[in-house]
């Protein structure tokens, strides 16, 4: 695995856990709870980024046209 991939999946799981901890207080911080999602979701951009798109390949029966 590489250190990019380890990195964002390290950033999804302690955004998940802190916005889980922030959130499961009668008493919850709501700036903790931001903080956590938004590593969060710096976590799953990060890996989205790498995923291609659908897009970006070309059908066999477009290639004619």
């Amino acid at each position: 695995m590489s250190m990019s991939r380890v990195l964002n999946l390290l950033l999804i799981i302690v955004g998940g856990l802190i916005a889980i901890y922030a959130k499961a207080g009668v008493d919850q911080n709501q700036y903790l709870l931001i903080g956590g999602i938004v590593i969060l979701m710096i976590g799953v951009y990060r890996i989205s980024k790498n995923i291609p798109s659908k897009n970006d390949q070309e059908s066999p029966s477009n290639k004619d046209e």
